[in-house]
C-alpha cells in the first residue's frame, strides 16, 4: 500500500440525495485509473455515516468490481461493534479485501473497551481489520500490543498527529504490523510521519485531483524538497485554511472540488452542507493554482 497514495473515494448522490450507482461507478473507475496504492470505499470521505446498508453494499460491490483484483479494496465499518459486524458481513459478501474500523459512535471509552471493540468485530468477520484511531479513539502502547495479538487485526490508521504517541505505538508493534497516516489533508504532515516510520498516507486530494496528489507523492518519494514545499505552500496549506473555516468542509470541499472538475459525485448529505458561494469561488481559484503547478487543467 505504500506504492501509491491511499484513495478514499467520494460516494455519488443525485440532487435529491439518493444514491447514484452509475455516477459512482464512473467516478470510482477514474480514481482507480489514477494508480492509488489501495482504495477505501465507504469511509469518512465517502460519507459512511450517511449510508444505509443497501447503499453500503452497492458502494463496496461496485468498487470491488471496478478494482477487479488489481489493488486492495478496504471498506469502512463502524458504530458499535454489533452494527460494525453487520457492515463487515456485507463487505465480506461484496468481496472486500479488508476493513477500516472507524471510531465508535458518540461515547468515550477506556482502553480495555477499545480493545474489546476490536475483539468483538474481529470475531465476527474473516476480513483483516485496520483500526482507525481518531477522535475518541487513541491507543496506548500497551493497548497496541494487545490489539496486535487479536487474530485478523493487521494495522492502525492514525488521525491524531501526535508523533510522540505514534512513535511509541510503532515501537510496540510486532514486525509487519501496518501503520498509515490518516491525518486530515495528510500531505501536510507526510514528511513528519515518515520520520517515525509511517510513510503511507491517505489523500483526500486524490478524490478530486489525482494529478496533484500523485505529483506530491512522487516529489516526496524522490526527495524533491523544492517541489514538496511549493505544493504545500501554494496549494495544500491554503486548502487546509479553507477547510478549517466550517465543520464538515473536510468532506464537502472535496465533493465541491470534484464537481468543479465535472465528476458525477453530487451534493453531500445532511448533516454536512455544501460550501458557500464565496468559499466555492476561493476553492475554484485554489484548484486552478494546484493544477497549474503540476501541469494539468481544470
Amino acid at each position: 500500500m505504500a506504492d501509491g497514495v491511499l484513495s478514499f473515494p467520494l460516494t455519488s448522490f443525485h440532487q435529491d440525495g439518493s444514491f447514484d450507482p452509475d455516477g459512482f461507478r464512473g467516478y470510482v473507475a477514474g480514481r482507480l485509473a489514477a494508480a492509488p496504492g489501495a482504495v477505501f470505499p465507504a469511509c469518512g470521505t465517502g460519507e459512511f455515516f450517511s449510508l444505509d446498508e443497501d447503499e453500503y453494499r452497492q458502494v463496496v460491490s461496485i468498487t470491488v468490481e471496478e478494482a477487479a483484483g488489481r489493488l486492495p479494496v478496504v471498506a469502512g465499518t463502524g458504530y458499535g461493534w454489533a452494527q460494525a459486524a453487520r457492515f463487515a458481513r456485507i463487505a465480506e459478501e461484496a468481496g472486500a479485501d479488508a476493513l477500516l474500523v472507524l471510531p465508535h459512535y458518540l461515547t468515550t471509552a477506556p482502553q480495555d473497551g477499545l480493545v474489546a471493540q476490536l475483539q468483538h468485530i474481529a470475531a465476527r468477520t474473516r476480513l483483516p481489520l485496520i483500526a482507525y484511531q481518531r477522535g475518541q479513539v487513541a491507543y496506548t502502547a500497551d493497548s497496541l500490543r494487545r490489539i496486535a495479538r487479536i487474530p485478523g487485526v493487521i494495522g492502525v490508521k492514525d488521525g491524531h498527529s501526535d508523533l510522540d504517541r505514534l512513535q511509541r505505538l510503532t515501537l510496540a508493534a510486532p514486525d509487519g504490523f501496518l501503520f498509515f497516516n490518516g491525518a486530515a489533508t495528510a500531505e501536510i504532515q507526510a514528511r513528519a510521519y515518515a520520520t517515525v516510520g509511517v510513510p503511507a498516507y491517505s489523500s483526500a486530494v486524490h478524490a478530486f485531483a489525482p494529478e496533484i496528489a500523485n505529483a506530491f507523492f512522487a516529489a516526496l518519494r524522490d526527495g524533491d524538497a523544492g517541489a514538496v514545499d511549493t505544493l504545500l505552500r501554494d496549494f495544500y496549506v491554503p486548502l487546509v485554511e479553507l477547510r478549517d473555516r466550517v465543520p464538515g468542509y473536510a468532506v464537502s470541499l472535496v465533493k465541491s472540488a470534484a464537481r468543479l472538475r465535472g465528476l458525477p459525485v453530487g451534493p453531500v448529505r445532511a448533516p454536512l452542507t455544501d460550501p458557500s458561494a464565496d468559499d466555492l469561488a476561493e476553492l475554484t481559484t485554489l484548484l486552478s493554482t494546484g493544477l497549474d503547478l503540476v501541469g494539468a487543467s481544470l
